[in-house]
């Protein structure tokens, strides 16, 4: 004899931990069967489960006078029990139509925008959503059909984030007889039977027939193997996160990469496909973190910023869905969005921020164009002990220098002699022969003082100003990863400070 549907939701719950007592659960209902069938079974379940309930409703407007009377339904529905019921009416087809996108897509977009919204807003603390078995082995089916990897074959989430799917281990067909009991209504949405949709052509005929050639046990078949593919797929991701903070450095907006580490970022494992299923998911992981999503990635997209790791030479770029572009400088891969960061496009974000020492002859700049802070100290000279200066990347005779000082990116026409050189040099030919690529010389910092570089990043500091055994007063320069508030919120607030006093 089977488990009524009750018992089952409330294990289902119990296993993947969706629901904690004292939450406010928002039932998402679209008047079709399924998610009828969830508000009736959380309605049995609240006081076991010790939560509160209210109904959701988003309307899409795609479905005319149907999509009205859906809505009057739901509405209708959580009157009759007492429910608040929130509703959200939108025209997804006219976003759709003005953003170019596939009205299917945004359409789950925006519902689950409202979904966020409302948590966000502490207005509920979990969404349970009416996804069951016969979802998930769909979701799988489609997956497969279109040509999808492990992360596809992962299916629907029971658990993501606050949404949760209390029905995903319960056929469709057992809520359909639930209801019947219950002598309850539901209503049908038509595009579930429009065959143009390859969903919808999932469900009516191949599913079916699946089940028809090798029995109804098919379903909880693929569900197993979402399952199975879920927990590799968590697994996987750990590790290539790992990769990923170990090898990953962030400039700014931008993400950069050695070009051998994209290539093969695990080269201690034996198996060649290893670090190949390493490598691809590495790329993948690079794009997320500037694009935030992988919508419009495909695996051949995967192929060419490998390619372009192993093949590429400094100056190629690639540029892949969404506005990511990926660009080979010399031996690393920069990934930026375009439109983020202005040298995607070509064009330098120009900086310079005076330097004020302040009463503690101490400042601090975080130059948000290169994702670098610079840290200045004046001390007293020569210093007592190593710990006083020790890793400092350059360190200045103090008198010698004039005012103003500044720490601006790196023009053309700079030059000076570096300490422990026999010559003055262009600082562009400077930075070639430490191997820094035109994308990132354009920005790199440099300290002038009264208009005459001084010191740059990488580079001795220029020799007329370099401390010496005459030197009284030093000024060290320390480089740090950026951090805290940007050069000019720095600057803004030792002013306010001072003016303050």
């Amino acid at each position: 004899m089977q488990t009524p549907p009750a018992s089952r939701v409330l294990a289902t719950i119990e296993r993947y931990g969706m629901i904690q007592p004292g939450d406010r659960v928002g039932i998402a209902v679209s008047g079709g069967g399924d998610s009828v069938a969830l508000l009736l079974l959380f309605e049995h379940l609240r006081e076991a489960l010790g939560v509160t309930i209210v109904v959701l409703h988003f309307n899409h407007g795609l479905r005319g006078e149907a999509a009205e009377a859906d809505e009057r339904f739901v509405c209708e529905l959580a009157g009759e029990r007492g429910l608040a019921c929130m509703v959200r009416r939108e025209d997804v087809g006219a976003e759709a139509k003005r953003l170019g996108k596939n009205v299917e897509e945004v359409a789950r977009e925006r519902r689950y925008a409202f979904f966020r919204q409302l948590v966000t807003e502490g207005r509920v603390t979990r969404i349970a959503t009416g996804h069951t078995a016969d979802d998930q082995a769909e979701t799988v089916l489609a997956r497969l059909v279109r040509g999808s990897g492990l992360r596809g074959l992962a299916g629907i989430h029971p658990v993501l984030g606050p949404v949760v799917r209390p029905l995903i281990e319960i056929r469709r067909s057992e809520l359909r007889e639930y209801l019947r009991k219950r002598g309850h209504n539901w209503r049908e949405d038509e595009t579930n039977i429009d065959t143009s949709r390859l969903r919808a052509r999932i469900r009516q005929r191949l599913l079916p027939s699946i089940e028809a050639e090798y029995g109804s046990g098919v379903v909880d078949r693929l569900a197993r193997l979402a399952d199975l593919a879920r927990n590799d797929e968590a697994l996987l991701d750990e590790v290539v996160e790992e990769r990923f903070v170990r090898l990953c450095r962030h400039r700014g907006r931008e993400l950069v990469l050695r070009a051998m580490d994209v290539a093969d970022p695990w080269p201690q494992l034996k198996s060649r496909e290893a670090r190949e299923a390493i490598a691809a998911r590495l790329a993948r992981r690079a794009v997320r973190e500037v694009k935030r999503d992988l919508r419009g990635l495909a695996a051949g997209h995967i192929a060419r910023i490998l390619e372009l790791a192993r093949q590429g030479t400094s100056g190629n770029r690639l540029e892949l869905p969404g506005g990511v572009v990926v660009e080979r400088a010399l031996n690393e891969l920069i990934f930026s969005v375009k439109g983020e960061w202005s040298r995607t496009k070509g064009q330098p974000a120009a900086y310079s921020y005076p330097v004020e020492l302040g009463m503690r002859g101490e400042a601090a700049l975080a130059i948000a164009e290169t994702g670098k802070r610079l840290r200045l100290k004046l001390i007293d000279w020569p210093a007592v002990g190593r710990e006083t200066y020790g890793g400092a990347s350059g360190v200045l005779d103090a008198d010698r220098l004039e005012t103003p000082l500044s720490v601006r990116n790196w023009l053309p026409g700079d030059a000076y002699r570096p300490l422990g050189r026999g010559h003055r040099g262009k600082l562009k030919r400077l930075l070639l022969e430490r191997r820094i690529a035109g994308k990132d010389r354009a920005l790199w910092p440099v300290m002038t003082s009264g208009g005459k570089p001084v010191w740059t990043s990488g580079l001795p500091v220029a020799v007329e100003y370099a401390a010496g055994t005459e030197t009284r007063r030093a000024l060290l320069i320390f480089e740090d990863q950026v951090g805290g508030l940007s050069g000019r919120e720095v600057l803004e607030t030792a002013g306010r400070r001072r003016a303050s006093k």
